[in-house]
């Protein structure tokens, strides 16, 4: 079988994430898999991919606002500490509304500061404002299943894969 990534396969990647610098910022401990041709994947990536068969590599360096966006100063809040639970930390997760949002645009914020009596919320993705190199091997690929294609996602790994000879 001389399979290659195209509409409606599933495409199992060994990856990783560095700045333009080469500093690690995702190693790429798990596989990604994703469903090609659903916007499972930043375009430009699912672009270079496109035609690609197993064993083959791409290198993508992606601008901010072809990944997680340009860094937006607004979606940062500082709110009291009280508002919050006794145990809090750096890096936890809330989920808000942010104070210009209609009732049902929710953001998900980090706590990255906190003194006694305030604490620093942001809703910006943590690599947001950053160029990205995606560095990518294909390991497998296979045909989607119709459940699949109909909901536009992956859904289990116990599928048939098949490798370009």
């Amino acid at each position: 079988m001389n399979e290659a990534i195209s509409k409606d396969t599933v495409v199992t990647l060994d990856y990783n994430v560095t700045d333009p610098d080469g500093v690690l910022l995702d190693e790429g401990r798990e596989a990604l898999v994703y469903l090609h041709g659903h916007d499972d994947i930043f375009p430009r990536i699912e672009a270079a991919l496109e035609g690609k068969c197993v064993g083959e590599s791409v290198v993508i360096r992606l601008q901010p606002g072809e990944a997680f966006g340009e860094y937006d100063a607004e979606l940062v809040q500082v709110e009291s500490r009280e508002d919050f639970p006794e145990e809090l930390e750096v890096g936890m997760q809330f989920e808000g509304a942010p104070a210009d949002a209609d009732e049902e645009e929710f953001v998900l914020y980090r706590v990255t500061d906190m003194t006694p009596d305030k604490v620093v919320l942001d809703g910006n993705h943590p690599l947001a404002g950053q160029a990205l190199v995606f560095t990518c091997t294909v390991t497998a690929l296979r045909p989607a299943s119709a459940e699949e294609i109909r909901h536009g996602h992956v859904h289990d790994d116990d599928h048939e894969t098949h490798t370009c000879h």
